[in-house]
């Protein structure tokens, strides 16, 4: 059995830590923060994040907290027209063996987390920053901010996209700023008046912005995203934000999502990031997983389901004898990096050619979106939501992004 730490107790990081403890090795989750939580609001979960739960054994849990969408609609955010709708029941679940849901991010934290307490081989330490890494003859030591230092014989950088793993293993320097700036805000579904429900994800999109709304908290709630390409240029979390800013940034909205806009309170804002796609996740017995090795945009609405996917892929392969690390580090980099790359590449397209434009391009983005199927759009989707992580079957990513990978 090794000693396996884990930099990061994140989504990413507590799943990783699950499936690699299943394995027979003791993993130490080493938290910076002062407790196991989770920030932010709403994220939506495909078929393939399903698949990958079901492997790590919470996947009724999750379902319990989900709500089950039935579409996702694109709207005209200017004008209130309906653009294209792909239907998520029926044929969907058929063809993809898992539902699509919408839950709230401490609604896929908490069972993790309730997981890891309960496996007898995984160790949670809080307040427990790591700042770097020395590598050894037969191991790993993690030098944390306090200036303590753990030994183990393998490290997985999990601390997500300011991972200090990564800025030492690719040193690619800060992430990339997008220049777009999302507002987020929850509100009790009792406050949105009944014509303006729907269990839909539902996107208005105008030029240079785009609204997001969907039920969370088995429909108790309502997760409000607004975005604007504004040019941000220094990245910023979680800052509170006043309504009238809010409001006053998205003036071309149509009359009903102006209205749900309307109802948002307690707003915070993000200033949204990514980095380039890398060759290079591992380091001997270092490896990068999630965040840390692919942080993208959330216009895929992915970035959780690609970090559960490797966690299970990487429990697949990381076997029992801790002198087989490094090749087995560097088999599941090698078997991750084509699909997440593009899947990073995919959520920068959808912001800026499919949410964002205006005037023609918006009125041929249009047309083209209604002039497909129900069947047209779930193979467009099917490389993304048809993977079942951990059976065998994924569908071969598209090449742009075996071919977009930055060498470092």
């Amino acid at each position: 059995m090794a000693k396996i730490l884990m930099a990061g107790g994140g989504i990413g990081g507590l799943a990783t830590a699950l499936a690699v403890a299943r394995q027979g090795h003791r993993v130490v989750v080493l938290e910076s923060r002062d407790t196991f939580t989770e920030l932010g609001a709403g994220i939506q979960l495909g078929p393939n994040a399903f698949h990958a739960l079901d492997h790590l054994g919470i996947g009724a849990e999750v379902r319990a907290r989900a709500v089950y969408i039935d579409g996702l609609r694109f709207m005209d955010g200017t004008t209130g027209e309906p653009v294209a709708r792909m239907p998520l029941t029926g044929a969907y679940r058929e063809r993809f063996g898992n539902p699509y849901a919408v839950v709230h991010r401490i609604d896929v934290y908490a069972p993790l987390l309730a997981a890891a307490r309960l496996a007898p081989g995984i160790e949670l330490r809080t307040g427990a920053a790591v700042r770097g890494y020395r590598r050894t003859g037969d191991g790993v030591i993690a030098a944390l901010a306090d200036g303590g230092r753990v030994r183990g014989d393998a490290l997985i950088g999990a601390d997500g996209i300011n991972s200090a793993v990564r800025g030492q293993l690719v040193g690619d320097g800060a992430p990339l700023v997008s220049g777009h700036t999302i507002y987020r805000s929850v509100i009790p579904m009792a406050k949105v008046p009944a014509e303006l429900r729907s269990n839909t994800v539902t996107l208005w999109a105008g030029p240079k912005w785009h609204f997001v709304h969907y039920p969370i908290g088995g429909g108790e709630y309502l997760n409000l995203a607004a975005t604007r390409d504004d040019g941000a240029r220094r990245a910023v979390t979680a800052v509170p934000t006043g309504r009238h800013a809010v409001l006053d940034a998205f003036p071309e909205l149509g009359e009903t999502p102006r209205r749900l806009l309307e109802l948002g309170e307690e707003w915070r804002s993000w200033v949204l990031c990514d980095r380039d796609p890398v060759e290079r996740w591992t380091d001997g017995r270092v490896v990068l997983v999630g965040d840390a090795a692919h942080p993208m945009l959330q216009y895929a609405a992915q970035g959780a389901c690609q970090a559960l996917e490797d966690a299970v892929v990487l429990g697949g392969l990381i076997g029992t004898e801790a002198e087989e690390f490094e090749q087995r580090f560097e088999k599941f980099a090698a078997e991750r990096r084509g699909r997440t790359a593009a899947t990073q590449l995919l959520a920068r397209e959808l912001g800026s050619r499919l949410y964002h434009p205006g005037g023609e391009r918006a009125t041929a983005r249009n047309a083209m979106l209604a002039a497909l199927s129900p069947e047209e759009l779930h193979r467009k989707v099917e490389w993304l939501h048809g993977a079942r992580v951990g059976e065998g079957r994924v569908t071969e990513a598209p090449l742009i992004g075996r071919q977009a990978l930055v060498a470092h």
